[in-house]
């Protein structure tokens, strides 16, 4: 297999730069805007909270579609519920009506369900070493995006003639039609339907959950789940310490920064210390966030936390996922696999993005810290057992 990575990894790398970029435009002025539309104020994150919920459900049927017609066309077809999110965003801004920007946010749920496969599909038919590379190189498309999102959220809020965030909600159509292009490019046969519809006989069951299978998942699940529950909840927390909006805003900002940029050398980290060492690094930033925000309140203290949060993200979502990616080689049911990970990582992020509000308000700060640090702590250990013998060197197959 060659050494260098396809182009077609950068064709990926493109395309998740789009996705991300609607994700990060969407949770700038979801809540502003549901807020706006809303009948009540308890309702103002009802259409951000069903995105995560049609992310969910639509992530576990769109692998199987996948595995049916083939990653080229199924990338395509998922630029048509971002147009429609587009569509549907711009006339709910336009017309003040809440139901279609709860039907806009879904919408974009289902599009995210189709663009997170991106990663995966970077390291189809690739070797091994290269899968980490293929995988992280993907993930630095945030980079993009948390420049892109903000900066083109800002341009186009507020333009006369036109209703608040409305034309931030049409720019999707546009980003839409960039979607459908950069899929177009994509060489004709770039997953492994065709393999997989060869190799597994119909009505053949599906690969077992393996230990090691499940770790991936539940690294990559759980971190993700975190820091979507701590990132939000430290912007409500600052709210409550009186902090300046502009504060809050440039240390979420240093946060995205550092979910990111992270993943063009995250590849070269797993293959220096192993897949295992990389995730119980990812796992011990998580939980150095967590005893960082219980020890202090500072703003400084507060934004370093932030930091942490974003790389160890980085390390267990991106090691989570080259630990499957790897695992699953070659295997006739990866996409299906791919694809209950990608349920699991909706699962505990759905949870994670509801969940805040009500944990901070029962528990509180320190609380709901304590709990994170705690799950962090039992998948630590479980992590660092069960991947003892199997990823201890270098990233490689063993």
């Amino acid at each position: 297999m060659p050494s260098t990575l396809p182009r077609r990894t950068y064709l990926y790398f493109t395309a998740q730069s789009i996705n991300l970029t609607t994700a990060v435009m969407s949770v700038t002025m979801a809540a502003i805007v549901g807020a706006a539309l809303a009948p009540a104020a308890t309702w103002s994150t009802v259409p951000y909270g069903f995105q995560f919920l049609c992310l969910m459900l639509a992530t576990y049927p769109v692998s199987r579609l996948m595995s049916r017609i083939g990653r080229k066309r199924a990338f395509m077809l998922g630029s048509i519920p971002l147009a429609v999110s587009g569509i549907s965003g711009y006339l709910a801004v336009q017309y003040q009506h809440f139901p279609m920007l709860v039907i806009s946010h879904s919408a974009l749920g289902i599009y995210i369900a189709f663009a997170n496969f991106n990663r995966f599909a970077a390291t189809d038919n690739l070797a091994q070493d290269l899968k980490p590379k293929a995988l992280s190189l993907v993930v630095a498309g945030g980079v993009i995006a948390a420049v892109v999102g903000p900066t083109l959220t800002e341009w186009l809020r507020d333009i006369g003639g036109y209703p608040l965030f409305s034309l931030c909600y049409a720019a999707f159509v546009g980003l839409a039609v960039m979607s459908l292009l950069t899929a177009a490019c994509l060489p004709g046969d770039t997953g492994t339907a065709s393999n997989d519809r060869a190799a597994k006989p119909a009505g053949t069951a599906a690969e077992p959950l393996s230990p090691v299978v499940a770790v991936a998942m539940a690294v990559a699940a759980l971190g993700y789940g975190i820091m979507n529950l701590l990132m939000i909840q430290a912007s409500m927390h600052m709210k409550h310490m009186h902090e300046d909006f502009s504060d809050v805003r440039l240390a979420i900002q240093w946060h995205v920064i550092a979910m990111f940029a992270p993943s063009f050398f995250t590849g070269a980290i797993i293959h220096k210390l192993g897949i295992r060492a990389t995730i119980c690094l990812g796992l011990g930033l998580l939980i150095g966030c967590t005893a960082m925000n219980m020890w202090s309140h500072s703003y400084a203290m507060m934004t370093l936390s932030l930091i942490a949060l974003g790389l160890g993200w980085n390390l267990t979502y991106v090691g989570g996922g080259a630990l499957l990616a790897q695992t699953l080689q070659n295997s006739p049911a990866a996409m299906q696999m791919q694809g209950k990970n990608d349920l699991a990582i909706a699962v505990f992020a759905t949870v994670g993005a509801f969940s805040p509000a009500l944990l901070l308000g029962t528990v509180g700060w320190e609380g709901t810290n304590a709990i994170c640090m705690a799950l962090c702590i039992v998948l630590l250990m479980a992590t660092a057992g069960l991947l003892q013998r199997k990823f201890s060197g270098p990233a490689r197959a063993s």
